[in-house]
C-alpha cells in the first residue's frame, strides 16, 4: 500500500461565523494585564486534511495545517507506506528545524495514518493502542466570570452528568480567593474543581491561591503565570503539593516540555493531538515514567473523537475538557461539516465510536457542497 494522494480541503459554512480573538486590558486591575475578546470575521471555516492510498483507504482529521506545510509532507510522503507512522513522525521531527517549522506542524497528518492504520486493521484506534477505559470523565469550562456564572455553568453542566468545573479568572488572586471559597460551598465536597487564571497570576498570587486551592481540595491549578518563565514555575512547584500544569503553549513542542518535567517545572502536562496522536501517545508515556499526567486540551480533532479516543487508551490523565453548554455540542459542530456521528456526552463522560480507525462518519454530500478550495498539488 501507497500514499498517492495528500489533500487540504477548505470548507465554509454560512450557519456559523469565523472567530478570531482580539487582545483588551484586564480592568481594575494596578499592573497592566491583558487578556482576549471574540470577534466574528465572515462565514465560519474549517481545514480538513486527507491521506489517499492507492489500496482505496485513506485517512481524513479535521486541521490547523497551512498550504505550505502540506506541501512538504506531499513531497516526502507520496509513493511511501502509510503504515511506517514511526518513520514519518522522526522524518518530519527530526526535519523540523530544516524546513523552518514549529515543533508538531505536521501532527493531522500523523493522525490521517492513524486512521488509516485502524481501517486496514479493521479496527478503532483505541483498540490499535489498547483500551484502559469505556469513557473519560469530562470537565466543564468557559470563560471569567463572577460566581453567579460558574454555578450557573455547573448546573448546565450537573444536567447531562458533568461533576467537575474549571474556571478561567483574570480578576487577579485577591478577587479569586473568596469566590472559590463560596464555590467550594455550593457544589460541596465531591465536587471537582480546577482554576485556569491563564498567565493573569504574579508568582505571590499563585502560591497564596495554590495554597487556598489546596484547602479547599482544587485538582490542579493551570497555567497561572507566563510559561516562559521557567525559574519562577519551578519555585512554585517546590511550594505547593497541588500539582501545577504550565505548558499549554509549549505542547507543540515535546522536547521542550519533556524539559519542564525534568527539571521540575510543572507537575503535569499538556497535549493535543493535532501536533500529532504519536506525539501524545510518546508524552503520556514519559509523564507516566515520571508518575505524572498528560491532560488534553481542548475538544481535539474530528470534532472530538481523537481526544475520545485517546482519553480512553491512556491511563495517566484525568479528563475531557469540554467547553459546550449542553450534551450535543460537538455532534452540532460536526454536523454543520458534515460528520454525523461527533462523540455525544452522556453521564458526564465522552466515548469515542467502534467503527475502524477514527471511526468518523459522514454525509459526503454535505461536505462536498461546503469545499471553497482544495490544496492538492
Amino acid at each position: 500500500m501507497k500514499i498517492t494522494a495528500v489533500r487540504l480541503w477548505v470548507l465554509e459554512s454560512e450557519a456559523g461565523r469565523g472567530r478570531a480573538n482580539a487582545i483588551i486590558r484586564v480592568p481594575e486591575l494596578q499592573r497592566i494585564q491583558y487578556t482576549h475578546t471574540g470577534v466574528s470575521e465572515g462565514p465560519a471555516c474549517q481545514h480538513i486534511l486527507e491521506v489517499e492510498t492507492d489500496a482505496g483507504i485513506s485517512g481524513r482529521c479535521t486541521t490547523t495545517m497551512r498550504p505550505d506545510q502540506v506541501a512538504i509532507i506531499r513531497r516526502h510522503v507520496i509513493g511511501g507506506d502509510p503504515l511506517e507512522r514511526e518513520h514519518w513522525w522522526q522524518l518530519f521531527h527530526k526535519g523540523t528545524r530544516w524546513v523552518y517549522q514549529e515543533p508538531g506542524w505536521f501532527g493531522d497528518f500523523d493522525s490521517c495514518l492513524w486512521d488509516i492504520a485502524g481501517k486496514v486493521a479493521g479496527l478503532p484506534v483505541y483498540a490499535l493502542v489498547g483500551r484502559v477505559r469505556q469513557s473519560l470523565p469530562v470537565y466543564l469550562t468557559g470563560g471569567d466570570m463572577s460566581l453567579d456564572g460558574y454555578l450557573d455553568s455547573v448546573e448546565k453542566g450537573l444536567a447531562f452528568g458533568v461533576r467537575a468545573y474549571k474556571t478561567h479568572s483574570y480578576k487577579g488572586g485577591k478577587a479569586d480567593i473568596p469566590i472559590f471559597h463560596k464555590l467550594r460551598e455550593a457544589v460541596g465536597p465531591d465536587y471537582a474543581l480546577i482554576n485556569d487564571p491563564v498567565c493573569s497570576y504574579t508568582l505571590r498570587e499563585s502560591i497564596e491561591v495554590g495554597r487556598v486551592m489546596e484547602e479547599l481540595d482544587f485538582v490542579w491549578l493551570e497555567e497561572p503565570m507566563f510559561e516562559q518563565r521557567m525559574n519562577l514555575y519551578q519555585e512554585l512547584c517546590r511550594e505547593l503539593t497541588l500539582p501545577v500544569m504550565a505548558t499549554e503553549r509549549l505542547m507543540h513542542d515535546i522536547e521542550l516540555s519533556a524539559q519542564w518535567l525534568i527539571q521540575g517545572a510543572t507537575d503535569r502536562l499538556r497535549a493535543n493531538a493535532r501536533h500529532g496522536t504519536t506525539q501524545v501517545l510518546k508524552l503520556a508515556h514519559f509523564a507516566e515514567l515520571y508518575g505524572s499526567n498528560v491532560e488534553l486540551n481542548g475538544q481535539g480533532g474530528l470534532f472530538g473523537l481523537l481526544h475520545a479516543h485517546l482519553g480512553c487508551c491512556i491511563d495517566n490523565t484525568d479528563y475531557y475538557e469540554y467547553n459546550r453548554g449542553s450534551a450535543d455540542g460537538l455532534r452540532s459542530e460536526g454536523e454543520m461539516w458534515g460528520m454525523i456521528n461527533a462523540p455525544l456526552i452522556v453521564d458526564g463522560a465522552i466515548a469515542p465510536p467502534d467503527g475502524p480507525g477514527w471511526g468518523a462518519e459522514w454525509d459526503e454530500d454535505r461536505f462536498r457542497s461546503l469545499v471553497v478550495a482544495t490544496h492538492e498539488g
